[in-house]
């Protein structure tokens, strides 16, 4: 398995979307982590299953959350760099 790795744009996005879900019911934040948990289970199983969107970059849906964990393979660690909400603008992470 390779490590994970998140940026601390990444942490900040996880962080944002946490509070926000939790502040609409309570509990929810926590079902937006364990989503987060599965997809990132899943890019360290198989990091190359998911499509290259940018460059080096991939990107994984968590499942019942609409956002995307964007990531790139780098050596032995998979870095996460953003994990943004679907509808925001296509290239907000790209700066990252």
């Amino acid at each position: 398995m390779k490590p994970t790795l998140f940026t601390s744009a990444a942490e900040a996005d996880v962080e944002e979307a946490f509070q926000w879900y939790d502040s609409q019911r309570p509990g929810l934040g926590a079902a937006f982590r364990h989503a987060l948990d599965i997809v990132v289970t899943a890019v360290v199983s198989n990091p190359e299953a998911y499509a290259v969107i940018h460059r080096q970059t991939r990107r994984a849906l968590l499942p019942k959350f609409p956002y995307g964990l964007f990531y790139r393979v780098l050596d032995e660690t998979i870095v996460v760099v953003a994990c943004i909400h679907a509808k925001r603008h296509p290239r907000a992470w790209r700066t990252r």
